[in-house]
């Protein structure tokens, strides 16, 4: 799927009276995609913690929006052709299996805005697998520097005012992982950009 610029911003006058477009702020990341179903269920996992810990005054993430980042290729100013390009040549030959997926916890990072996320007690094998086999070839696609090197595997609902969760179980969510996909979010914008969505085979 070739790259595409998103369409530009509303103009705004400078102070000398010039317009110029306001500064964009691009969030390229590869990222694990739940169908239809999987996100209501996590979307009714959110409700439930909404309920339950009315404390934590939190912005919650519309369900659309719900994915597990699988690398974070970082922020840019414009989104570059040839990241774009070296990423979706790695979505294109990466091979991985479909897998399931349990996420049984809730909890927050540690964050001016604490994160608050669902994840799972235990890591599947070929989750991990498949993380470090895009790493590395990521890596070989000349995308190294923008890789981390450690993975904590969650989906995001909400962020908090400020207080942290520990982690603490829930009732499983089941998520059979088997879409992935190379997503552009401009900061600021309700919605993602897909640029390219590979199947897991099984």
């Amino acid at each position: 799927m070739p790259a595409r610029r998103p369409p530009p911003g509303p103009m705004q006058p400078d102070l000398l009276g010039a317009a110029h477009h306001p500064a964009e702020v691009h969030r390229l990341f590869f990222a694990l995609m739940p169908d239809a179903p999987t996100r209501e269920r996590l979307a009714a996992a959110a409700r439930t913690l909404e309920a339950t810990h009315p404390a934590l005054h939190a912005r919650w993430v519309r369900p659309g929006r719900y994915h597990a980042t699988l690398h974070f290729l970082g922020d840019h100013p414009q989104l570059r052709e040839d990241l774009v390009a070296a990423a979706m040549s790695v979505g294109d030959t990466l091979r991985a299996e479909a897998f399931d997926w349990t996420l049984d916890q809730v909890a927050s990072f540690r964050a001016r805005q604490p994160p608050c996320v669902l994840r799972g007690a235990v890591e599947p094998a070929p989750l991990r697998a498949l993380w470090e086999t895009s790493r590395r070839a990521l890596a070989l696609a000349g995308l190294g520097a923008h890789l981390d090197g450690r993975f904590v595997p969650h989906v995001t609902v909400a962020y908090s005012r400020g207080v942290v969760l520990e982690p603490e179980a829930m009732a499983p969510v089941h998520w059979r992982v088997d879409r992935l996909a190379l997503i552009d979010s401009v900061v600021g914008r309700p919605d993602y950009r897909v640029l390219g969505a590979w199947r897991l085979a099984g």
